[in-house]
């Protein structure tokens, strides 16, 4: 039988509620409109698993992970975990380079991605061991850490254990949300720019002369005219079916970076008037713009969950998150490099005012553009099944349909009141992101490991993460408040005219 708490949470794990109602009210505790098995309990078992189940888990080292059969792949999976974490973060890391200093702020950063990717294999790791300690197929993040605080000695974090999923599942609303928002703003700012400077636009990229910006419209009106097309988008509630659209995203993604890459390592100016650390008040700013950046923890679990052969995940993690934090130091040290203090918020802005360039900026808005559908999976299936398993079968897809309006719309309102890329992006991180990146995998790893024993140079380096998380989401969260309540006029407009 499934964990009555679990049950009370309803279907809070992506596509694999927790829950195990009986077979009649089974389609309640989920997206009635997903096509794949339920095995996130005992109760059901895959194809090609032992007649135990889990149940024939004996022992630790017997324990597996079986996979869905209409599961993911291994590089459909890379592909959305490099989705999850390649987006607008990494075209603002030059500016948060800025904010940290020419040498600080590539070290810093190396230093982050280390930590962040060693959380998330916390994180992977903390799950399997209450997969096999409880005999079941899958836990999301708020399972991992209700089982991790019922594991500890303290009665009163026993008995509130509940309240550990309930906290968890806030901040992956609040930062995968969070990142909606940033993607709603970044796609006004650089379709507003493309316009404005339509006009002034030439085949000719190797000319430096200032481009009159045509008046437009507002950038909140453009995220007002792209609402109806995200809302289409996110109707898509099937991973297998987004890969695709991940895949055309990865592609043009990475045809703009390649174009970016080679604009940025011509005519690199002399580097002596770049300071090597730059002033503290702005390293707090520097901090939420790279945390956020490292935004894929919130899908590590879902995405392994998900898999068909979920005994790839780690190697997957590693390469894939490797080839991140390669993307991410290169992309910032050479775009501040090339601009300097001319930085803006997302790098793209920064590009020359001609067709090849303009173009760059469509297709990596068209890779950001789908996604946004990635991100937003998260958050849906966290707040949607629970309220569609409160109406009936044939109210249910209207519902879910209706729900997820209301989750878009959110998110391009609190767009349309921040629209500002760069504050957003350091807000974010600072915030939300920070909490599930760094704060709560140390902590769990202590809660589920600390009563077997725990090695002290562990629990002090477990101490040592979580405390620096706290200090950079108090801190963070006050600059970026400070810089974001900052008078208009002293605030410079991303897409105002630029001189190529």
């Amino acid at each position: 039988m499934a964990d009555p708490k679990e049950s009370e949470m309803g279907a809070v794990e992506l596509g694999t509620p927790n829950a195990a109602p009986s077979t009649g009210t089974m389609s309640t505790r989920r997206l009635r409109s997903e096509d794949y098995n339920d095995y996130s309990s005992t109760d059901v078992t895959p194809e090609g698993s032992p007649p135990g189940g889990m149940n024939g888990f004996a022992h630790p080292e017997s324990y597996q992970r079986f996979g869905d059969t209409n599961g993911t792949t291994w590089y459909q999976t890379l592909i959305h975990l490099l989705k999850g974490n390649i987006g607008t973060g990494l075209l603002g890391l030059p500016l948060a380079v800025k904010n940290a200093g020419i040498l600080l702020g590539p070290v810093s950063l190396l230093v982050m991605g280390v930590v962040a990717v060693h959380c998330m294999g916390i994180l992977v790791k903390c799950a399997h061991h209450f997969c096999y300690r409880f005999q079941k197929q899958f836990l999301d993040y708020g399972g991992a850490v209700m089982y991790g605080l019922e594991s500890t000695s303290i009665t009163w974090l026993r008995t509130h254990a509940i309240w550990g999923r309930r906290v968890v599942g806030l901040f992956l609303i609040v930062t995968q949300l969070g990142f909606c928002c940033v993607y709603f703003v970044f796609l006004a700012d650089n379709l507003r720019q493309v316009v404005s400077a339509a006009n002034g636009t030439t085949n000719d990229c190797s000319s430096n002369r200032t481009v009159a910006m045509t008046p437009t419209m507002d950038s909140r009106l453009y995220m007002l005219s792209l609402l109806p097309f995200v809302v289409l988008l996110t109707f898509i509630q099937n991973l297998k079916v987004l890969s695709v659209f991940s895949m055309l995203a990865n592609v043009a993604m990475l045809g703009s970076l390649i174009v970016i890459y080679q604009y940025i390592v011509r005519d690199i100016p002399d580097p002596s008037d770049l300071p090597l650390a730059a002033a503290w008040k702005t390293y707090p700013l520097f901090f939420g713009t790279a945390i956020f950046s490292f935004e894929g923890i919130g899908v590590v679990l879902p995405l392994e969950n998900k898999m068909k052969n979920p005994q790839q995940f780690p190697v997957i993690l590693y390469v894939g998150m490797t080839i991140v934090t390669i993307l991410y130091i290169s992309l910032s040290v050479l775009g501040y490099l090339r601009f300097g203090a001319d930085i803006q918020a997302s790098i793209t802005l920064n590009l020359p005012n001609c067709w090849l360039y303009q173009a760059v900026k469509l297709l990596f808005s068209f890779g950001i553009f789908f996604t946004y559908a990635v991100q937003f999976y998260v958050p849906a299936e966290i707040v949607i099944p629970p309220l569609v398993a409160r109406v009936s079968e044939r109210w249910g897809w209207l519902v879910n349909l209706l729900l997820r309006v209301a989750l878009v719309g959110v998110t391009c309102v609190l767009a349309i009141l921040i629209p500002r890329l760069d504050i957003v992006i350091s807000l974010v991180g600072s915030m939300s992101s920070s909490a599930l990146a760094l704060i709560f995998p140390p902590l769990l790893e202590i809660a589920t490991f600390y009563a077997e024993g725990m090695h002290p140079l562990v629990i002090a380096k477990d101490v040592a993460i979580s405390l620096f998380g706290f200090v950079g989401f108090v801190v963070g969260t006050y600059e970026a408040l400070v810089e974001l309540a900052a008078p208009t006029a002293a605030v410079v407009n991303t897409t105002s005219a630029m001189v190529q």
